[in-house]
């Protein structure tokens, strides 16, 4: 029997998750402007559907949920990965107050929007304290789309966040032209760091060598299809985040990540070196200081 899901935030990866989902679905759109797109509704509309997905940048939810959101007992996957750069908090401490957590799921795994609105074969994870939730949701997905469901909702978040910003670090290396050897080292290392402040804040160690950990990380930290990667790429050439940010014209959450990393380790005091480094470039550090400060670490 077709369920009737909403999916809010109208980007392309809001698309493409509303694409997907309507091969077994009725799939419902809205944004905060209007589209002229197929099953285009209000926001008022998609709350009062049993199954939403969430799909607004981590840097905005905090405000939008302020504003909008009203709980209406729906069944909540969270679709973006990020930690919020002024508060340093987790998407699902943001969520909290609003969606019980046994209402609530987290969305993580490899997964390029592109890619998914080709129908291209894609596996995820989907991460609930109730794994009767997240099965219902597994239930919505497409043929092309492998699920899993999980528990570890702190090693999604972190994996999820923290790979965009060794992706930006990834796109650095390569704007630099320092080679194969260098990604592989920066990305194998970027692995055991982001672990490493998982477990600092209670994810499980497995969850990093998964699909929400080290498939997500190898995926961004890869590809020009990769908008942090991208970012990278710009930050090596020396332009400011403006420049790249504008030429993207979309949100690349691993810089608001980073913002959220430092905030975080000032109190924590944790060994995060390429988290630190990426930081610095995207506050003015030349990129080649931090390449030397890297190795000599």
């Amino acid at each position: 029997m077709r369920k009737k899901v909403g999916v809010i935030g109208a980007g392309k990866w809001g698309s493409a998750l509303a694409f997907a989902l309507g091969e077994k679905n009725d799939v419902y759109i809205t944004s905060r402007t209007k589209r002229d797109m197929k099953n285009f509704i209000s926001l008022e509309e998609v709350l009062d559907l049993d199954y939403i997905i969430i799909a607004i940048p981590a840097q905005e939810i905090s405000q939008w949920l302020k504003e909008n959101f009203v709980y209406n007992n729906q069944k909540i996957l969270v679709a973006a990965k990020g930690i919020e750069a002024s508060t340093g908090r987790f998407l699902n401490e943001i969520y909290a107050p609003y969606v019980p957590a046994k209402n609530i799921c987290f969305l993580s795994g490899p997964s390029f929007a592109a890619e998914v609105m080709k129908s291209l074969p894609t596996a995820l994870v989907i991460n609930s304290l109730s794994i009767q939730t997240a099965k219902e949701f597994s239930e919505l997905f497409p043929s092309f789309i492998k699920t899993y469901e999980c528990e570890d909702i702190a090693g999604a978040e972190v994996a999820g966040a923290y790979k965009n910003v060794i992706a930006i670090a990834a796109g650095i290396c390569d704007g630099l032209g320092l080679g194969k050897n260098a990604a592989a080292s920066l990305i194998s290392r970027g692995l055991v760091e982001m672990q490493r402040f998982g477990m600092s804040h209670g994810a499980k160690s497995e969850s990093f060598i998964g699909l929400s950990g080290a498939g997500d990380l190898f995926l961004t930290a890869s590809s020009t299809m990769s908008r942090n990667f991208r970012v990278g790429l710009g930050l090596a050439k020396n332009r400011s985040q403006k420049e790249i940010l504008s030429d993207l014209g979309e949100v690349a959450e691993g810089i608001g990540t980073s913002y959220a990393l430092h905030k975080i380790n000032k109190e924590a005091n944790l060994y995060l070196p390429i988290a630190s480094e990426v930081y610095n470039i995207l506050e003015g550090k030349d990129p080649l200081d931090s390449l030397r400060d890297l190795l000599g670490q």
